[in-house]
């Protein structure tokens, strides 16, 4: 689903597993964009993105390589779902993405899969460019997708930073706090954010799964194939021109 987002948008997606990266087969600095995808990728276990991480951050030549892949200005980064979860994990590396919070166990203490309703926030993420103030359908399908943050201090910090993408709202539009509208039970409705540049991207939805119009449960009648979701992919691609 990814890679069919991405190739809609203009992009040529190849498809690199972790053991191409820590055996050397493939080299991140050929790349300018990297996506870390959702659906248990890197098991169908619990912290499944933050083992993820660990594999990266506990082994020096990858590391040093991810670390160079994130310093260089003329790459971009998303992280969906398990890859939120993983990329949040590495925020040590990545610049302007200190503020960002873990990503823990839903509330409910359940999976929790369905659509749901949530708004753009101005922001200076790359991927996000010009969609600030969309009221959007999404797909959710995560058992851990709750921010935690450090302490109420770093909340209050992260949720003041103009970095957060995405929130979570009512059918009313209004901010989504309480289940079922909010999934997981982050505060303030979060479930995406970016760094400072703009240049990093993570969120728990999947825009993957409903960037066509054919993916929704309803859509107005004037929408042609594409649903607004693709704009996430082709912002992507007019940035690196």
């Amino acid at each position: 689903e990814m890679a069919a987002a991405f190739h809609r948008a203009g992009f040529a997606p190849f498809d690199v597993h972790m053991s191409d990266i820590l055996s050397g087969r493939t080299d991140l600095a050929q790349f300018r964009g990297l996506v870390a995808c959702g659906g248990f990728s890197y098991g169908d276990v619990l912290g499944a993105g933050e083992g993820w991480a660990k594999s990266i951050l506990f082994n020096e030549l990858v590391r040093t390589r991810f670390s160079a892949f994130f310093q260089r200005e003329d790459t971009f980064t998303l992280g969906v779902c398990n890859g939120c979860q993983m990329v949040s994990a590495l925020k040590e590396l990545i610049p302007g993405a200190a503020h960002w919070p873990r990503f823990v166990r839903n509330r409910s203490e359940q999976f929790e899969a369905r659509l749901a309703l949530v708004r753009v926030e101005s922001s200076p993420s790359i991927l996000m460019s010009d969609m600030a103030g969309s009221h959007l359908p999404i797909v959710v399908a995560h058992g851990e997708g709750r921010a935690q943050f450090a302490d109420a201090r770093a909340q209050a910090a992260c949720d003041a930073s103009g970095t957060v993408v995405l929130r979570y709202l009512e059918n009313d539009l209004s901010l989504a706090e309480r289940y079922p509208a909010n999934p997981n039970g982050s505060p303030r409705g979060i479930t995406g954010l970016t760094s400072t540049d703009g240049r990093a991207t993570i969120m728990m939805p999947h825009p993957e799964r409903v960037y066509r119009t054919v993916q929704h449960s309803w859509a107005p009648a004037q929408w042609a194939e594409d649903g607004p979701w693709l704009r996430l992919f082709r912002n992507a691609r007019r940035w690196l021109g």
